[in-house]
């Protein structure tokens, strides 16, 4: 059986070493053994890979246009994981261990790199591990914090900018943050006891593990505004794969954020399947659209229509376009009226019509594309540093205080332009398996 008992993990650049022990941990020295079996995770050997295999891999994602930073957690610099950038750029995306609980409601220790394990392989070398943590004052997360990211092709925000992320992972559990810049505020009173270092949501974009729209999945968050969406109290702007992440294996989970089509699209292994919801109205999660959708619809009407909410925010409503549908089809006749199911590239609206009217007399949502999800804004642009999140891996800040996603991350590159399906594919290819640290 392969189990890594108190391997020291070194790096001549590091400046420390970090000390693990997994044979105590049952879930995870299964996965390890299964992993171990297959060749999936670990090698028959824990010997350092060949040179030229990690630097092959490292340039396929660094050769992809608009890379921005490129963390492969082997690079280092003084002694913290260290980002690739292009030529010429030179930002300190170093990444601080932190515990936001400690941060933000003053309970718990500190969190350092050595509580992050090291797993000794990943598709670039190494990768790091986030566990499901038993004590609620210890939540660590990996951040680049907002003064050193500020302004710089990591903060992807306002008119036009446009931003693609991958995260190269071996999904454990949860289905919460993976990486991002999307702290959700600490101001919501979902938490035991309130923080003292209150702010509100500052979310730009994130990968998610799909949250209550697939749970496992692969879920692309975006924010036009930092905070709630759809008139909820929490964000809810969101793209997701039908596929789930596979159990006890690495994968590449990735999105696109299209400013100029006004589109996000979450991809699995460089596939962005489409994806369409169904009865949104009843979903846990596109719920809210749905409903930002009906009272759009209502408020266009004139006079102030049955189920109509006056106070709902207009600049919330959910309106993707619908001048033209892709499709039509009758699919029911009743005296002067018919009814037809349009389908237009992000909805499914079943529309009533008479001969004597142009506008549908009636016009229902049956179903919301998920996948890609039409999202017609900029994303948030904090006017400050000090109004702006961090950069995160492995969980976010956020109220409730909950473990979030569990698993391993052994690798993240983020690029400042909407990638096309060819480049994500390309970048899922580049870490598809496991491999140990270079010499």
């Amino acid at each position: 059986m392969c189990v890594l008992s108190k391997t020291e993990h070194s790096s001549a650049n590091a400046g420390f070493s970090v000390t693990t022990q997994l044979r105590n941990d049952t879930h995870m020295r299964n996965i390890f053994s299964r992993a171990c079996l297959t060749a999936a995770l670990f090698g028959a050997a824990l010997g350092a890979s060949p040179p030229g295999e990690y630097r092959r891999r490292v340039e396929a994602v660094r050769r992809i246009p608009g890379l921005v930073a490129f963390w492969d957690f082997v690079r280092r610099d003084g002694g913290r994981f260290a980002a690739w950038q292009p030529p010429g750029d030179h930002h300190d995306f170093r990444l601080d261990a932190a515990n936001y609980v400690r941060d933000y409601w003053g309970e718990g220790r500190e969190a350092s790199y050595a509580d992050f394990l090291l797993a000794g392989q990943g598709p670039f070398g190494q990768a790091v591990r986030f566990r499901a943590e038993t004590d609620p004052s210890f939540r660590p997360l990996l951040l680049v914090p907002r003064a050193r990211l500020h302004d710089s092709g990591l903060d992807a925000k306002g008119p036009g900018r446009s931003v693609s992320m991958a995260v190269w992972l071996l999904h454990e559990g949860g289905n919460h943050a993976i990486a991002g810049i999307w702290h959700e505020g600490t101001d919501l009173r979902t938490a035991p006891s309130p923080a003292r270092r209150v702010e509100p949501g500052r979310r730009q974009y994130a990968l998610f593990a799909g949250l209550a729209a697939n749970e496992g999945a692969v879920a692309a968050h975006v924010s036009e505004n930092g905070g709630a969406s759809f008139g909820d109290r929490y964000a809810r702007n969101l793209a997701v794969t039908p596929e789930k992440m596979p159990a006890g294996r690495w994968c590449a989970a990735a999105f696109s954020f299209d400013a100029r089509r006004g589109t996000v699209t979450a991809y699995l292994d460089g596939k962005a399947d489409d994806y369409w919801i169904e009865h949104p109205e009843n979903h846990p999660f596109y719920q809210w659209a749905a409903k930002a959708w009906l009272q759009a619809e209502l408020r266009r009407q004139p006079g102030i229509q049955p189920g109509e909410e006056t106070d709902f925010p207009a600049a919330q409503f959910y309106r993707p376009p619908e001048t033209h549908p892709l499709s039509r089809k009758v699919v029911e006749r009743r005296g002067s009226e018919r009814v037809e199911l349009r389908v237009y590239r992000y909805t499914k609206v079943r529309e009533t019509l008479r001969k004597d009217r142009r506008e549908p007399l009636k016009r229902e949502l049956v179903a919301l594309r998920a996948n890609p999800f039409w999202f017609g804004h900029n994303l948030y642009a904090p006017p400050t540093a000090a109004e702006g999140g961090p950069f995160t891996i492995g969980r976010v800040i956020h109220s409730g205080r909950s473990v979030g996603w569990t698993g391993l991350v052994g690798g993240v590159a983020v690029f400042d332009r909407a990638l096309p399906a060819s480049r994500m594919r390309r970048l899922a290819a580049a870490g598809r398996e496991p491999i140990p640290p270079p010499e």
